[in-house]
């Protein structure tokens, strides 16, 4: 079935390149009128997902479509996808220039090329040879490239590398701004932080297999508090939090409270008569989350024939 609605759709996608597996089985999606921030360490296979996506790189196994269709069978692809995979440009053509090499085959103008430099803030360098540009100039220059033939699904390979924070800050309205007219976007970063701020939903995958897709604000809730309580008195701590229901765990002179403010745990010791030497609260940010997500289980080491020494 085939749908114009600018979904992207992975299904079961796998690319191995000789002994090396790069994707395996991979299944996502990604919804119109959303940023997707599509995240993951470098080298867990992102890139190569996009790839595939944008017909660059043949499948070993599965399917990535674009509205139902894979992109090499789409009627206008320049008009239907924007992507940039790197910022890379002829050093010696300017800004304007790189734009007018591409505006024929997205059917875009030459006033519209001057338009979207307006738009990612270089129409002061449009005639500055690209050679020059600093890599933020350069992914500012990729975006407006991507934009040309109006499209209604954005393809972004870390596009806040290199820039500053003022670009950063801009970048994360102008990708809102993109998704809510619309849009499908897919952004791509190995980090988390990076892209919180401006992302609706996350897909995370580490060494080329999904390991979590769902909404940012489904990813947060998955993010632990934790007390720490210290005092003379553990066992009477570890029955006060016995007697309210609380998951508690020893640690050292005292216990860790799960899933219950310090506030609250604070004012039962009080009301139960316990003296207090120590009460920390801690969270597990949505970066500690991702980190767990991404980080491969220890290798279990082969033991010796014969069992140890």
């Amino acid at each position: 079935m085939t749908t114009d609605d600018g979904t992207i759709r992975i299904e079961r996608l796998s690319k191995q390149f000789g002994a090396v597996r790069a994707v395996e089985d991979l299944t996502f999606e990604v919804r119109p009128g959303a940023v997707t921030g599509f995240l993951g360490p470098n080298g867990a296979g992102k890139t190569t997902t996009m790839r595939m996506l944008l017909g660059l790189v043949r499948p070993t196994a599965g399917t990535a479509t674009i509205g139902g269709r894979a992109y090499q069978d789409l009627a206008a692809p320049l008009r239907t996808v924007g992507a940039a995979l790197d910022a890379s440009f002829h050093p010696g053509r300017t800004a304007l220039d790189h734009l007018r090499v591409y505006a024929p085959a997205a059917g875009a103008s030459d006033a519209r090329c001057r338009m979207l430099l307006e738009v990612v803030g270089l129409a002061d360098v449009a005639g500055r040879r690209a050679g020059g540009f600093s890599l933020g100039m350069r992914q500012r220059l990729a975006l407006a490239t991507t934009l040309l033939g109006d499209p209604r699904v954005l393809v972004l390979d870390e596009p806040a590398n290199g820039l500053d924070p003022e670009g950063i800050v801009w970048l994360r309205g102008f990708l809102r701004h993109l998704a809510s007219e619309g849009r499908t976007v897919l952004v791509s970063s190995h980090l988390l932080s990076e892209v919180q701020q401006s992302v609706d939903d996350v897909v995370v995958i580490s060494q080329g297999r999904l390991a979590h897709a769902s909404s940012l604000a489904a990813l947060a809730r998955l993010t632990s508090l934790r007390t720490r309580v210290t005092g003379p008195d553990v066992p009477g701590l570890t029955a006060l939090a016995g007697a309210r229901g609380w998951h508690a765990t020893p640690s050292g002179t005292g216990i860790v409270v799960h899933e219950v403010p310090a506030a609250e745990v604070g004012a039962a010791a009080y009301a139960a008569g316990l003296e207090l030497h120590g009460l920390t609260e801690e969270s597990s940010g949505l970066e500690e989350v991702f980190l767990r997500l991404v980080t491969p289980p220890p290798a279990v080491l082969p033991q010796p024939a014969g069992g140890a020494a």
